[in-house]
Protein backbone atom coordinates (compact mmCIF):
# COMPACT_ATOMS: atom_id res chain seq x y z
CA UNK A 1 0.00 0.00 0.00
CA UNK A 2 1.22 3.50 -0.85
CA UNK A 3 -0.60 5.12 2.08
CA UNK A 4 -1.83 3.90 5.43
CA UNK A 5 -5.62 3.89 5.64
CA UNK A 6 -7.71 4.05 8.81
CA UNK A 7 -9.40 0.77 9.69
CA UNK A 8 -12.57 0.46 11.75
CA UNK A 9 -15.99 -1.15 11.84
CA UNK A 10 -19.70 -0.36 11.85
CA UNK A 11 -21.46 -1.51 15.02
CA UNK A 12 -24.14 -3.10 12.80
CA UNK A 13 -21.60 -5.83 12.04
CA UNK A 14 -22.11 -7.17 15.59
CA UNK A 15 -25.70 -5.99 16.06
CA UNK A 16 -26.86 -9.18 17.79
CA UNK A 17 -24.67 -8.43 20.81
CA UNK A 18 -26.75 -5.35 21.60
CA UNK A 19 -23.78 -3.44 22.99
CA UNK A 20 -24.04 0.25 23.77
CA UNK A 21 -21.44 2.79 22.65
CA UNK A 22 -19.15 2.55 25.67
CA UNK A 23 -18.82 -1.25 25.36
CA UNK A 24 -18.30 -0.90 21.62
CA UNK A 25 -15.42 1.50 22.21
CA UNK A 26 -13.81 -1.05 24.53
CA UNK A 27 -14.19 -3.70 21.85
CA UNK A 28 -12.74 -1.40 19.18
CA UNK A 29 -9.76 -0.75 21.42
CA UNK A 30 -9.27 -4.49 21.93
CA UNK A 31 -9.19 -4.99 18.16
CA UNK A 32 -6.68 -2.11 17.83
CA UNK A 33 -8.72 -0.43 15.13
CA UNK A 34 -8.59 3.27 14.38
CA UNK A 35 -12.26 4.10 13.99
CA UNK A 36 -15.84 3.07 14.62
CA UNK A 37 -19.12 3.97 12.96
CA UNK A 38 -21.96 4.11 15.49
CA UNK A 39 -24.65 3.77 12.86
CA UNK A 40 -27.89 4.02 14.86
CA UNK A 41 -29.30 6.38 17.47
CA UNK A 42 -30.22 3.58 19.90
CA UNK A 43 -26.59 2.77 20.62
CA UNK A 44 -26.34 5.52 23.26
CA UNK A 45 -27.44 5.33 26.89
CA UNK A 46 -28.91 8.78 26.31
CA UNK A 47 -28.62 11.72 23.92
CA UNK A 48 -27.73 14.21 26.65
CA UNK A 49 -24.71 16.42 26.20
CA UNK A 50 -23.21 15.08 29.45
CA UNK A 51 -23.33 11.46 28.28
CA UNK A 52 -22.00 12.31 24.84
CA UNK A 53 -19.15 14.28 26.41
CA UNK A 54 -18.19 11.19 28.42
CA UNK A 55 -18.20 9.03 25.30
CA UNK A 56 -16.08 11.54 23.41
CA UNK A 57 -13.53 11.55 26.21
CA UNK A 58 -13.47 7.76 26.32
CA UNK A 59 -12.95 7.54 22.55
CA UNK A 60 -10.01 9.93 22.84
CA UNK A 61 -8.51 7.92 25.69
CA UNK A 62 -8.59 4.65 23.74
CA UNK A 63 -7.52 6.29 20.46
CA UNK A 64 -10.63 5.48 18.41
CA UNK A 65 -12.13 7.98 15.98
CA UNK A 66 -15.93 8.11 16.11
CA UNK A 67 -18.27 8.51 13.16
CA UNK A 68 -22.00 8.43 13.80
CA UNK A 69 -25.14 7.75 11.84
CA UNK A 70 -28.82 6.93 11.58
CA UNK A 71 -31.21 5.38 9.07
CA UNK A 72 -33.82 6.89 6.76
CA UNK A 73 -34.49 10.61 6.53
CA UNK A 74 -36.99 10.18 3.69
CA UNK A 75 -40.56 10.25 5.01
CA UNK A 76 -42.06 8.32 2.09
CA UNK A 77 -39.48 5.52 2.26
CA UNK A 78 -40.47 2.08 3.48
CA UNK A 79 -37.70 2.48 6.09
CA UNK A 80 -39.05 5.70 7.60
CA UNK A 81 -40.08 5.36 11.26
CA UNK A 82 -40.86 8.84 12.59
CA UNK A 83 -39.46 7.96 16.05
CA UNK A 84 -37.29 11.05 16.13
CA UNK A 85 -39.75 13.55 14.73
CA UNK A 86 -39.84 14.93 11.21
CA UNK A 87 -37.02 14.11 8.77
CA UNK A 88 -35.47 17.50 9.53
CA UNK A 89 -35.74 16.99 13.30
CA UNK A 90 -34.28 13.49 12.94
CA UNK A 91 -31.35 14.76 10.91
CA UNK A 92 -30.69 17.70 13.23
CA UNK A 93 -30.59 15.33 16.20
CA UNK A 94 -28.07 13.17 14.35
CA UNK A 95 -25.96 16.22 13.51
CA UNK A 96 -26.09 17.42 17.14
CA UNK A 97 -24.87 14.02 18.35
CA UNK A 98 -22.13 14.03 15.71
CA UNK A 99 -20.90 17.45 16.81
CA UNK A 100 -20.95 16.46 20.48
CA UNK A 101 -18.92 13.30 19.78
CA UNK A 102 -16.46 15.01 17.45
CA UNK A 103 -17.69 13.09 14.43
CA UNK A 104 -17.07 15.04 11.21
CA UNK A 105 -19.93 13.19 9.51
CA UNK A 106 -23.53 12.22 10.11
CA UNK A 107 -24.37 9.15 8.05
CA UNK A 108 -27.96 8.60 6.95
CA UNK A 109 -29.86 6.75 4.24
CA UNK A 110 -32.74 7.24 1.85
CA UNK A 111 -34.26 3.75 2.11
CA UNK A 112 -33.99 0.39 0.39
CA UNK A 113 -34.61 -1.36 -2.92
CA UNK A 114 -38.39 -1.51 -2.34
CA UNK A 115 -38.50 2.28 -2.72
CA UNK A 116 -37.71 1.85 -6.39
CA UNK A 117 -41.26 0.43 -6.80
CA UNK A 118 -42.98 3.20 -4.83
CA UNK A 119 -45.08 5.91 -6.54
CA UNK A 120 -42.76 8.07 -8.63
CA UNK A 121 -39.96 5.55 -8.27
CA UNK A 122 -36.57 6.26 -6.78
CA UNK A 123 -36.41 9.68 -8.46
CA UNK A 124 -39.33 10.90 -6.33
CA UNK A 125 -37.63 9.61 -3.18
CA UNK A 126 -34.37 11.29 -4.22
CA UNK A 127 -36.14 14.63 -4.76
CA UNK A 128 -37.76 14.38 -1.33
CA UNK A 129 -34.44 13.57 0.33
CA UNK A 130 -32.70 16.45 -1.43
CA UNK A 131 -35.29 18.86 -0.02
CA UNK A 132 -34.78 17.53 3.51
CA UNK A 133 -31.03 18.02 3.16
CA UNK A 134 -31.46 21.57 1.87
CA UNK A 135 -33.76 22.32 4.78
CA UNK A 136 -31.01 21.49 7.29
CA UNK A 137 -28.09 22.94 5.34
CA UNK A 138 -27.47 25.94 7.59
CA UNK A 139 -27.68 23.79 10.73
CA UNK A 140 -25.16 21.29 9.32
CA UNK A 141 -22.78 23.99 8.11
CA UNK A 142 -22.93 25.86 11.41
CA UNK A 143 -22.26 22.60 13.25
CA UNK A 144 -19.26 21.76 11.06
CA UNK A 145 -20.73 18.33 10.27
CA UNK A 146 -21.11 16.88 6.78
CA UNK A 147 -24.01 14.58 5.94
CA UNK A 148 -22.96 11.26 4.40
CA UNK A 149 -25.76 9.60 2.39
CA UNK A 150 -25.30 5.87 1.91
CA UNK A 151 -26.01 3.70 -1.12
CA UNK A 152 -28.22 1.54 1.09
CA UNK A 153 -29.91 -1.84 0.60
CA UNK A 154 -30.13 -1.50 -3.16
CA UNK A 155 -31.94 1.86 -3.08
CA UNK A 156 -29.60 3.81 -5.37
CA UNK A 157 -26.89 3.07 -7.85
CA UNK A 158 -23.73 5.12 -7.46
CA UNK A 159 -24.54 7.62 -10.21
CA UNK A 160 -27.97 8.24 -8.67
CA UNK A 161 -26.41 8.98 -5.30
CA UNK A 162 -23.93 11.35 -6.94
CA UNK A 163 -26.82 13.22 -8.57
CA UNK A 164 -28.51 13.48 -5.16
CA UNK A 165 -25.33 14.84 -3.55
CA UNK A 166 -24.73 17.40 -6.28
CA UNK A 167 -28.35 18.58 -6.20
CA UNK A 168 -28.37 18.95 -2.42
CA UNK A 169 -24.94 20.61 -2.25
CA UNK A 170 -21.54 18.97 -2.21
CA UNK A 171 -20.29 21.58 0.23
CA UNK A 172 -22.13 19.81 3.07
CA UNK A 173 -23.22 16.43 1.66
CA UNK A 174 -21.08 13.45 0.68
CA UNK A 175 -21.37 9.68 0.50
CA UNK A 176 -21.15 6.66 2.72
CA UNK A 177 -19.77 4.18 0.20
CA UNK A 178 -20.96 0.59 0.75
CA UNK A 179 -19.35 -2.23 -1.22
CA UNK A 180 -21.96 -4.82 -0.29
CA UNK A 181 -24.89 -2.61 -1.22
CA UNK A 182 -23.27 -1.85 -4.56
CA UNK A 183 -23.64 -5.50 -5.58
CA UNK A 184 -27.29 -5.40 -4.47
CA UNK A 185 -27.69 -2.47 -6.88
CA UNK A 186 -26.18 -4.33 -9.88
CA UNK A 187 -22.71 -2.80 -9.56
CA UNK A 188 -19.19 -4.14 -9.39
CA UNK A 189 -17.72 -2.59 -6.19
CA UNK A 190 -14.73 -1.29 -8.17
CA UNK A 191 -17.09 0.57 -10.52
CA UNK A 192 -18.95 1.91 -7.50
CA UNK A 193 -15.64 3.10 -6.04
CA UNK A 194 -14.70 5.02 -9.19
CA UNK A 195 -18.01 6.91 -9.06
CA UNK A 196 -18.46 7.42 -5.30
CA UNK A 197 -14.84 7.52 -4.14
CA UNK A 198 -14.39 11.27 -4.69
CA UNK A 199 -17.50 11.86 -2.55
CA UNK A 200 -16.83 9.27 0.18
CA UNK A 201 -16.85 10.52 3.77
CA UNK A 202 -17.57 7.16 5.38
CA UNK A 203 -17.87 3.55 4.27
CA UNK A 204 -19.49 0.17 4.82
CA UNK A 205 -17.07 -2.50 3.60
CA UNK A 206 -17.72 -6.22 3.12
CA UNK A 207 -17.08 -8.85 0.48
CA UNK A 208 -19.71 -10.34 -1.85
CA UNK A 209 -20.28 -13.72 -3.45
CA UNK A 210 -22.59 -13.86 -6.47
CA UNK A 211 -23.71 -16.78 -8.57
CA UNK A 212 -26.09 -17.55 -11.39
CA UNK A 213 -29.60 -18.90 -10.78
CA UNK A 214 -32.32 -19.55 -13.39
CA UNK A 215 -33.90 -16.08 -13.22
CA UNK A 216 -30.76 -14.04 -12.57
CA UNK A 217 -28.33 -14.10 -9.67
CA UNK A 218 -28.08 -14.73 -5.96
CA UNK A 219 -26.04 -12.47 -3.71
CA UNK A 220 -24.55 -13.41 -0.37
CA UNK A 221 -22.13 -11.22 1.55
CA UNK A 222 -19.01 -12.66 3.15
CA UNK A 223 -16.08 -11.75 5.34
CA UNK A 224 -13.36 -9.89 3.47
CA UNK A 225 -11.19 -12.09 1.33
CA UNK A 226 -13.85 -14.79 1.03
CA UNK A 227 -15.87 -13.40 -1.86
CA UNK A 228 -15.28 -12.01 -5.35
CA UNK A 229 -14.00 -8.49 -4.71
CA UNK A 230 -10.36 -7.81 -5.56
CA UNK A 231 -9.65 -5.77 -2.44
CA UNK A 232 -5.95 -5.30 -3.16
CA UNK A 233 -6.87 -3.39 -6.31
CA UNK A 234 -9.83 -1.79 -4.55
CA UNK A 235 -7.80 -0.26 -1.74
CA UNK A 236 -4.95 0.83 -3.99
CA UNK A 237 -7.52 2.96 -5.83
CA UNK A 238 -9.27 3.88 -2.56
CA UNK A 239 -5.99 5.38 -1.31
CA UNK A 240 -5.92 7.61 -4.38
CA UNK A 241 -9.57 8.71 -4.31
CA UNK A 242 -10.37 9.07 -0.60
CA UNK A 243 -7.24 8.46 1.52
CA UNK A 244 -8.62 10.19 4.63
CA UNK A 245 -11.89 8.23 4.72
CA UNK A 246 -12.02 5.44 7.33
CA UNK A 247 -12.60 1.87 6.18
CA UNK A 248 -15.59 0.83 8.29
CA UNK A 249 -16.10 -2.93 8.08
CA UNK A 250 -19.77 -3.89 8.01
CA UNK A 251 -19.91 -7.66 7.66
CA UNK A 252 -23.47 -8.93 7.15
CA UNK A 253 -22.68 -12.46 6.09
CA UNK A 254 -24.76 -15.54 5.46
CA UNK A 255 -28.08 -14.25 4.14
CA UNK A 256 -28.92 -14.79 0.44
CA UNK A 257 -30.50 -11.97 -1.59
CA UNK A 258 -32.13 -12.77 -4.96
CA UNK A 259 -31.48 -10.43 -7.87
CA UNK A 260 -33.90 -11.64 -10.60
CA UNK A 261 -32.62 -9.61 -13.53
CA UNK A 262 -33.77 -12.38 -15.90
CA UNK A 263 -37.36 -11.28 -15.40
CA UNK A 264 -38.69 -8.49 -17.62
CA UNK A 265 -40.55 -6.79 -14.75
CA UNK A 266 -37.29 -6.47 -12.79
CA UNK A 267 -36.09 -3.76 -15.18
CA UNK A 268 -39.18 -1.60 -14.73
CA UNK A 269 -37.52 0.06 -11.75
CA UNK A 270 -34.15 0.50 -13.49
CA UNK A 271 -35.22 2.49 -16.58
CA UNK A 272 -31.90 4.36 -16.71
CA UNK A 273 -29.52 1.54 -15.76
CA UNK A 274 -26.20 1.77 -17.58
CA UNK A 275 -25.44 -1.21 -19.79
CA UNK A 276 -21.66 -1.11 -19.42
CA UNK A 277 -21.88 -1.02 -15.62
CA UNK A 278 -24.32 -3.92 -15.59
CA UNK A 279 -21.99 -5.94 -17.83
CA UNK A 280 -19.20 -5.51 -15.27
CA UNK A 281 -21.56 -6.71 -12.56
CA UNK A 282 -22.55 -9.67 -14.74
CA UNK A 283 -18.88 -10.63 -15.13
CA UNK A 284 -18.69 -10.92 -11.33
CA UNK A 285 -21.79 -13.12 -11.27
CA UNK A 286 -20.30 -15.49 -13.82
CA UNK A 287 -17.15 -15.93 -11.72
CA UNK A 288 -18.99 -16.85 -8.54
CA UNK A 289 -20.16 -20.09 -6.98
CA UNK A 290 -23.04 -20.92 -4.62
CA UNK A 291 -22.75 -20.45 -0.88
CA UNK A 292 -24.93 -21.89 1.82
CA UNK A 293 -26.68 -19.38 4.08
CA UNK A 294 -25.82 -19.20 7.75
CA UNK A 295 -27.77 -21.72 9.83
CA UNK A 296 -27.93 -22.13 13.60
CA UNK A 297 -26.00 -25.32 14.49
CA UNK A 298 -28.18 -28.08 15.87
CA UNK A 299 -28.49 -27.93 19.63
CA UNK A 300 -27.10 -24.39 19.86
CA UNK A 301 -28.71 -21.40 21.50
CA UNK A 302 -29.85 -19.25 18.52
CA UNK A 303 -28.84 -15.91 20.01
CA UNK A 304 -25.44 -17.12 21.16
CA UNK A 305 -24.78 -18.78 17.80
CA UNK A 306 -25.67 -15.58 15.93
CA UNK A 307 -23.46 -13.51 18.20
CA UNK A 308 -20.52 -15.88 17.78
CA UNK A 309 -20.99 -15.91 14.00
CA UNK A 310 -21.09 -12.12 13.71
CA UNK A 311 -18.01 -11.61 15.89
CA UNK A 312 -16.07 -14.25 13.96
CA UNK A 313 -16.95 -12.67 10.59
CA UNK A 314 -15.84 -9.23 11.73
CA UNK A 315 -12.68 -10.36 13.50
CA UNK A 316 -11.63 -12.50 10.53
CA UNK A 317 -12.15 -9.47 8.29
CA UNK A 318 -10.08 -7.23 10.57
CA UNK A 319 -7.28 -9.79 10.51
CA UNK A 320 -7.42 -10.06 6.70
CA UNK A 321 -7.35 -6.28 6.32
CA UNK A 322 -4.37 -5.93 8.60
CA UNK A 323 -2.29 -8.97 7.62
CA UNK A 324 -3.07 -9.34 3.91
CA UNK A 325 -4.00 -5.82 2.81
CA UNK A 326 -1.80 -3.86 5.19
CA UNK A 327 -4.63 -1.61 6.36
CA UNK A 328 -4.86 0.28 9.65
CA UNK A 329 -2.62 2.77 11.42
CA UNK A 330 -2.02 0.61 14.49
CA UNK A 331 0.12 -2.51 14.72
Amino acid sequence: MQRKLKLGFDNYAIRSLGWKASRLLDYAASLKVDAILLSDLDVYESHTEAHLKELRAKAASVGVEIQIGTLSVCQSSVLWSGRFGSPEEHLKLTIRIAKALGSPVARCVLGKVDDRRSPGGIEARIAETVQVLKNVRSYAVDSGVKIALENHAGDMQAWELVNLIEEAGRDFVGATMDTGNSTWALEDPLTNLEILGPYALSTGIRDSMLWEVPDGAMLQWTALGEGLVDFKTYFERFAELCPHTPIQLETISGRPIPIPYGRDEFWEVYPKARTREFMRFLALVKRGSPRKPFAIPAGSDPQEAEQEFQRAELERSVKYCREVLGLGLKS
